[in-house]
Order: C-alpha cells, then structure tokens, then sequence
C-alpha cells in the first residue's frame, strides 16, 4: 500500500507553512513534504513535526533566488562557494528533522556553454553533495522537471537524470520520480519503473495536464501505484499536485482507488 506525504508548497496555502503541518495532520496525512524549509528555524519545524506526530519526506537544498527566478545551483557557473554552503545548509536542517534524503536541484544553465561542459558541471558538484551526504547516512536525489512548467531546466527528462546519476557514481545518489513531469516528456510510465527501480530514492505524483490530483487527468494512477507496489517501493509518494477545489477536497480519489492515508 502507497504511503501518501502531503506536499506543503502546494496544499493549504491559505496559511502560513508552519501552520500547514497541522492541517495536514488533521486530513490524516502522516508524512510531510515541501521545496524548501530555510524560512523558518530548526526549532519550529521540529516543534511542528512532533506536535502532529509527522514525518519529514523531503525538501531540496537551498537553491539559489528562487524568487528572482533561478531553479537550483547544480548547473550553474561560478557559483561553487554558494553550492558548498547550500549543501552544509540542507545538511543541518535535514539531520536535525531527520530527513534522510534531499533533493538537489540542477537549476537552469545560463553560462551559454556546450551541453558537455554544463553537464560535467553538474556531474562534479553532485559528486561533492552525495559524497557530504553519505557522511550523515543521507541519499542526495535529482529530479527530473518538464520544461513547460520550468522553462530551461536543465535535467528534464528521467532518461537524462539516470544518465546523470550514471556519470555522478555514487550508490547513494538516486533518482526523484516525478510520475507528472515524465508524462509530460517521455511517457512509459511503468516500462521506466521496471528498468530503473533501484535508482528511485522518491515519488511524486500530479495528473496530466493540470496537474490536479489523480483522476483528474491520463494518467492510470491505480495501475501506476500499484505496478509500484508489486516492485516493493517502500518509501514516500509525494503528492505534489494543484488540489482541486482545495487540499481535502481532492483526497477522494485515495478511497477510491483503495489506498488509505
């Protein structure tokens, strides 16, 4: 059976983040995830995780201005001292909510280089974060993300991602399964999960192409989830979709297709 974590970037956004942890307990949810925690204190968040009894899922490291548009340090030029401090940063947050794993954005490559030298970029600051990782026992993870929803994202494909992981050759890199954004580019949904299996380190799931909960859209959700079940996946299934009308709104399709929270 799939356990579901709740994706705090996107559900209860009518309240502040640190007070979405509540509500996401009280929908019954026992995991949490979102993009990036480094707005609030250590403290709060392992007062929120341990006053609702949730897990941490998974968070990214720091990944440059995001709200001046920038998508992740791993591609881009020059910026070696912030990548080495993004990577201490996510290390300190995740060892203290004992998150095992965190995903390290590629970002978008703006050097005007050949693809080759964007990707050995890449490749060697991803060596550097598995290897500061595996200090603390955590998997470094790199997830794939369709253009049409981040224009110039550099790892956009799961094809491209395991390619990566491939050159990067650390055991505890691993690959973050976007079941969405690989609809989007590629399709070949559980022929990708077979092949790949043992490099998944986590889910996330979106119907295509709102990106609203499962059911909305293509997808075959329950094939999908439950072809993840017969492979053994233990770990967390992000929900990382727009719901529609709200966040418990959107929850029906889990009864539905004979999953509980």
């Amino acid at each position: 059976m799939p356990k579901f974590s709740a994706n705090l970037s996107f559900f209860y956004l009518d309240r502040p983040l640190i007070d979405r942890f509540a509500a996401a307990a009280a929908s019954g949810f026992k995991g949490v995830e979102f993009l990036l925690p480094y707005g609030e204190s250590v403290a709060d968040i392992q007062k929120a995780l341990a006053d609702n009894n949730l897990e941490m899922a998974l968070f990214n490291s720091p990944s440059g201005d995001w709200d001046g548009g920038e998508r992740g340090l791993g591609v881009v030029m020059g910026r070696d001292d912030e990548f080495t401090a993004a990577i201490a940063k996510a290390i300190e947050y995740a060892t203290a909510v004992k998150l095992p794993r965190v995903n390290v954005l590629a970002g978008i490559d703006t050097s005007g280089g050949s693809f080759e030298q964007a990707t050995g970029r890449l490749v060697e600051r991803l060596r550097y974060a598995a290897d500061e990782f595996a200090k603390h026992n955590m998997t470094m993870l790199l997830e794939h993300i369709n253009p049409f929803d981040m224009p110039g994202y550099f790892v956009s494909t799961p094809n491209q991602a395991i390619d990566v992981l491939d050159r990067v050759g650390r055991d505890n890199a691993k690959l973050q399964y976007d079941v969405y954004h690989a609809q989007r580019m590629s399709g070949e949904l559980v022929g990708f999960m077979h092949k790949h299996f043992s490099r998944i380190g986590h889910v996330q799931i979106a119907d295509n192409p709102k990106r609203n909960q499962p059911g909305t859209g293509e997808i075959n959700y329950k094939f999908v989830l439950d072809e993840l079940d017969r492979l053994g996946y233990d770990g967390w299934v992000g929900l990382e979709y727009k719901p529609d009308p709200d966040a418990d709104g959107s929850l029906g399709w889990i009864k539905a297709m004979g999953y509980s929270l």
